[in-house]
């Protein structure tokens, strides 16, 4: 059986798919919010305890990830790289892989290193950064192809094989978290100079792990026990207790509409969030993508503009939805039609 699609089958198949598109934005909220909390998990990234394994010259979370998830990474032929109309450049970093200072589509969580200013003084943090896992993911309810899923487990999770790497997902992001690599994908097998720009990648929270019962790799794997796991709702009682106890703060809980990702710090959030301003400003030669904290940040799928920019492609998603359908279902002799 021949695995091609033509692109007469993809729009006669896509055609019909503008109300779909609708349906499959319009109901996200709803799919996304109606998920069994009870199953759902989540993690406590305790800032009083990392050290960023300073020991190490790759962090243990770091290393962990890149192990556990190293055949999940994109397999590229440089050879085949180019542009899509209208774009001039494209996202490469398959040459860049042993990079883990930053978040890649080869490194799927990294530990920020900042000097803290509070209360007068400067304090070393070190905070993980992955993918927050949140509630109602805005990557998911406005990604154009419908490639974003959240699991019953509450891990939210790119599907490489449907994703056109059209980057929406990053765009609404608090954080900037998924990130592109060009010359892979779908789009390559159905119009490389014209559609999309390769699959965005991420942490999925060890979605297979979790799936057996067992817990995310940067997880086990933490020397310092300052990575905890659990059931959403005792990682959220378990991070406010912490909180009190070391008279902390707690991130995580209320950003982006609420996440499974809490983190606890000594120091206030906001100040964290400085340091990681003056940091970028510091280091703008190497232009390094360091995810933001800011405290209370909306999400952005909640305001009139969210709401304005989903219904703009909802029908996009339908004919996305529907050209992928007709990419998979198997075909039979084309002929000369074939493409």
């Amino acid at each position: 059986m021949s695995n091609q699609v033509s692109r007469r089958d993809f729009m006669k198949n896509s055609s019909g798919a503008v109300l779909l598109g609708t349906v499959v934005l319009t109901g996200a909220d709803k799919a996304f919010t109606q998920s069994k909390q009870s199953s759902e998990k989540g993690t406590v990234i305790d800032l009083t305890l990392c050290d960023g394994c300073s020991a190490k010259d790759t962090p243990a979370c770091v290393l962990a990830c890149r192990t556990k998830n190293q055949d999940k990474f994109p397999q590229v032929d440089r050879e085949k790289l180019q542009p899509y109309w209208p774009q001039k450049t494209y996202e490469d970093w398959s040459n860049k892989q042993e990079v883990t200072n930053r978040l890649t589509p080869y490194n799927w969580t990294f530990v920020d290193k900042l000097e803290v200013e509070y209360n007068g003084e400067t304090e070393k943090v070190f905070v993980p950064r992955r993918c927050m896992h949140c509630d109602n993911p805005t990557c998911g309810g406005i990604c154009p192809f419908s490639a974003i899923k959240k699991d019953e487990n509450g891990a939210v999770v790119i599907n490489d094989e449907q994703c056109m790497g059209g980057a929406k997902c990053r765009d609404v992001c608090p954080w900037d978290i998924p990130q592109r690599q060009a010359g892979v994908g779908l789009y390559m097998k159905l119009a490389p100079e014209y559609l999309g720009g390769g699959v965005m990648y991420k942490c999925d929270l060890c979605v297979d792990l979790l799936k057996e019962g067992k817990e995310p790799a940067c997880v086990t794997a933490c020397p310092k026990g300052a990575i905890s796991f659990g059931t959403k709702q005792e990682m959220k009682e378990f991070a406010y207790s912490r909180a009190k106890e070391v008279s902390g703060f707690v991130y995580g809980d209320k950003e982006n509409g609420g996440t499974s990702t809490f983190y606890v710090s000594k120091v206030p959030f906001e100040s964290i969030n400085n340091a990681i301003k003056k940091k970028k400003q510091e280091t703008n030669d190497l232009k390094p993508v360091l995810p933001g904290m800011e405290v209370g940040i909306e999400n952005k799928l909640d305001s009139l503009s969210g709401m304005a920019i989903s219904a703009v492609i909802a029908p996009i998603a339908g004919i996305a939805a529907a050209g992928f359908t007709a990419y998979n279902k198997p075909k039979g002799n084309k002929g000369h039609d074939e493409e």
